[in-house]
């Protein structure tokens, strides 16, 4: 079995056990409720993560907005793709991009959006490395047609991606500081670096 079809045997294995936004948001939802997180680590900070997160998914699914010339690229693709993201409910990155994501499949029935966690999802995971580590959110662009990827994105846009390397060259190590701040960017870029990153990758017109 060559590699090319080794990553789509695995993509499927872990699309049989995935979850559409709507019951991977009711998870994390319940989750948070409960004072849990996905994951075998119970942590308290951990938990604590993932109920920011819960919050922070709920604002981003209501203002959330793209822009009209945007919508009209998204709503005329016309190849079957399913977007598959490996995550966890404590990931911090993914809080702002998964909302996107799924604002971007709702607007056209040919994207499929599908969420896996990472940690049950480890043979995958390993396909899809960001400098050899396990970083998420990844999303995974598959043509379903051709059975084949056609790209992938994550663990963060551009523009944060820019500020990750540069704090980490001048200070070694992110801080709750640098964190904090991060997710004080992501609220003023209200999602359309995200936004930006994946239309480029979308076999649009």
């Amino acid at each position: 079995m060559n590699t090319v079809q080794n990553i789509i045997s695995v993509i499927k294995e872990s699309l049989a056990k995935s979850w559409s936004y709507t019951d991977y948001r009711e998870k994390v939802h319940q989750l948070a409720v409960r004072k849990a997180t996905t994951g075998e680590i119970q942590s308290e900070a951990l938990i604590d993560y993932t109920q920011l997160n819960d919050r922070r998914m709920n604002r981003w699914d209501k203002t959330l907005k793209i822009p009209v010339e945007i919508q009209e690229k998204i709503t005329g693709l016309n190849r079957k793709l399913t977007f598959l993201v490996l995550t966890e409910s404590w990931c911090g990155d993914a809080s702002p991009s998964l909302p996107v994501m799924n604002k971007i499949a709702e607007l056209n029935p040919n994207i499929n959006l599908r969420i896996v966690l990472r940690d049950e999802n480890i043979d995958l995971m390993n396909q899809f490395l960001t400098n050899d580590a396990m970083s998420i959110p990844k999303l995974i662009i598959i043509d379903n047609d051709k059975e084949e990827v056609i790209a992938d994105w994550g663990p963060r846009p551009s523009i944060a991606t820019k500020m990750v390397t540069d704090y980490k060259a001048e200070y070694g190590k992110l801080t709750p500081e640098f964190k904090q701040d991060l997710q004080v960017w992501y609220n003023k870029n209200k999602g359309q670096n995200i936004l930006a990153d994946i239309i480029d990758l979308l076999p649009l017109k």
